[in-house]
């Protein structure tokens, strides 16, 4: 086989990707750590400094983690970049760039009451 026929291109295919671990993409793991490390806090401090029942401290301890498995599965794991950020933004603004016929104003030259008398013509 002669070298020259072997073309070399350079690709950053490698930069694409940002990788994933626990079977998470990018970077999520560390939202599930930090729901981790704060159940358990949340745990120690509800079981062991406010002398609650063990049960009721696991539920209590529980929302953290359970609203950070949330984020994760709902808005960010197999999401395009910025979906959760595009969420928050409908949710809070309403739709974004394109018309929506319910707020659009009244055409100045289409009148609803049209005088079709033409007594006013003579």
């Amino acid at each position: 086989m002669n070298t020259t026929d072997l073309r070399f291109t350079e690709t950053n295919s490698a930069d694409d990707s940002q990788g994933r671990t626990w079977g998470l993409d990018g970077n999520l793991f560390w939202f599930m750590a930090g729901g981790a490390f704060a159940f358990v806090i949340v745990l120690l401090v509800c079981f062991s400094a406010m002398r609650m029942g063990f049960f009721a401290s696991v539920l209590i301890a529980a929302l953290p983690l359970a609203l950070c498995a949330t984020y994760v599965f709902v808005f960010r794991q197999g999401k395009p970049r910025g979906y959760d950020l595009d969420c928050l933004d409908y949710w809070l603004s309403g739709a974004g760039f394109g018309p929506v016929p319910e707020r659009q104003p009244k055409h100045p030259l289409c009148l609803n009451e049209r005088q079709t008398g033409t007594s006013s013509m003579i």
